[in-house]
């Protein structure tokens, strides 16, 4: 097959995103239309209605029932930030650590959003940190890593969230950080964090590649010179 210059440019370019790492699949929160379904404990956990829940949960409803995408109400209530709705489905006797059909948890999903406050309140109401959760066996650090949600980070360490665990794309949250971050002060800070709370910085990817060598085939500088000053090789 003949390739014109135009052609050669789209080849190289098709074969340079097929080789690049690629990000997390993203999680799947309840669109509006899903919402406007529902009924039930979902519908109270979607608008946060904790009278609901109790009379609804009192009178049988199930607490950890599935919608069609294996979202508990409690998840569905960590999606919307509705964390009087989580506590009111745990003392219903929802299971804090169930994972939704893509295997996310109520913490890996405050985390993914960002969310300190909702974060705050699936720790407290019994979700683990060190549960592993999505297609990729990561957790919710490498997933916070991921993003450079530092403040994220810092919480989960404090929660005692594995420092070193590799997923099923041979990272772990250090190589996270730097592999699919933009180099910048939130990947920074957290790669920061990560380092302080005594991370493994010579842990390497499938390839031999260490974090301070993926940090410097990528210029970035800060990142190079906190692994160094951390030890790494």
């Amino acid at each position: 097959m003949r390739f014109g210059s135009a052609g050669h440019v789209i080849l190289a370019a098709a074969l340079a995103l097929a080789a690049a790492p690629q990000p997390p699949a993203a999680q799947v929160a309840p669109t509006s239309a899903e919402q406007a379904a529902y009924s039930g404990l979902f519908a109270a956990a979607a608008r946060g209605d904790v009278a609901a829940i109790g009379r609804l949960a009192a009178a049988g409803e199930r607490v950890d029932a599935r919608d069609g995408h294996g979202r508990t109400p409690l998840h569905v209530a960590t999606f919307l930030g509705q964390r009087e709705a989580m506590r009111a489905l745990v003392r219903a006797g929802a299971d804090a650590n169930a994972l939704d059909r893509d295997r996310y948890d109520i913490v890996t999903i405050a985390a993914v959003a960002d969310d300190v406050a909702t974060l705050a309140t699936a720790l407290g109401i019994g979700c683990s940190a060190a549960n592993v959760t999505s297609p990729y066996d990561g957790t919710a650090l490498i997933a916070a890593a991921h993003l450079g949600h530092d403040e994220v980070v810092r919480m989960l360490i404090r929660a005692n969230a594995p420092l070193d665990h590799v997923n099923n794309l041979g990272w772990t949250a250090v190589i996270e950080s730097i592999v699919l971050g933009d180099g910048g002060k939130r990947h920074q800070a957290t790669l920061q964090a990560l380092i302080a709370a005594g991370a493994n910085v010579s842990i390497a990817d499938r390839s031999g590649t260490t974090p301070l060598a993926l940090a410097r085939s990528r210029g970035y500088q800060p990142m190079v010179e906190m692994l160094t000053k951390a030890g790494a090789r």
